[in-house]
């Protein structure tokens, strides 16, 4: 069995407090070796350095150690699941690790989530202003689709995204995003949508959007 050190991460490490400040079961929750596994809903497997399993719902703040079900106390074990999943080292309830489509780190989707999976830097969602690395100009998102940019074909070349010549050093593999250009969006009711590879477009800020 492997036990997950505190520290372990190496890709999302919570900044451990002055343990000397902290009551016992707090300073235990962040030290001991324990492996935190989630289960169905909102219920975590917590397996102690004695061997020891314990279920923890997180939802409902129980564990089924006797510190909690019998003493009433916030264990250690219902501590460490919390400290897990601010980590980013657990899933939260209701979503599963995943890698995501665009820059390859880890990231949390929806158990049913469909793809392209992508995370909190490289999420785009209908109606986000994006600016074309290439060219510099502005475009609104109209959605994410599941194909990749090698997948997909552009009827007036009849080449994918990923062999348009423009899309030359993006990944073929990149999630394809239909955009219109922002200028067409507020001037015509139907604007012409475009492909792009997810890593050609850079999401603009809204304080960019009200910069002088």
């Amino acid at each position: 069995m492997t036990l997950i050190e505190p520290t372990a991460d190496r890709q999302s490490t919570a900044l451990a407090p002055d343990l000397r400040s902290l009551p016992d079961r707090a300073a235990r929750a962040w030290t001991e070796h324990m492996a935190v596994r989630p289960r169905a809903g909102s219920t975590y497997a917590v397996t102690t350095e004695s061997d020891s399993t314990y279920l923890v719902d997180i939802a409902q703040r129980t564990c089924s150690c006797p510190d909690n079900r019998i003493r009433g106390e916030r264990c250690k074990h219902l501590r460490r699941v919390a400290i897990e999943i601010t980590a980013r080292r657990v899933a939260p309830p209701g979503k599963e690790r995943a890698t995501c489509d665009a820059c390859g780190t880890v990231t949390f989707v929806a158990t049913d989530a469909e793809a392209p999976h992508l995370c909190g830097n490289c999420r785009l969602e209908t109606g986000d202003i994006v600016q074309d690395r290439e060219t510099g100009n502005r475009l609104v998102v109209v959605r994410v689709a599941d194909e990749r940019a090698s997948e997909w074909t552009i009827e007036a070349t009849d080449e994918t995204v990923a062999d348009y010549d423009t899309n030359d050093g993006y990944p073929p593999d990149d999630p394809v995003v239909l955009a219109t250009y922002l200028s067409d969006a507020v001037r015509t009711d139907d604007p012409r949508e475009y492909a792009f590879p997810r890593s050609r477009l850079r999401r603009v800020e809204d304080a960019e959007l009200v910069a002088p």
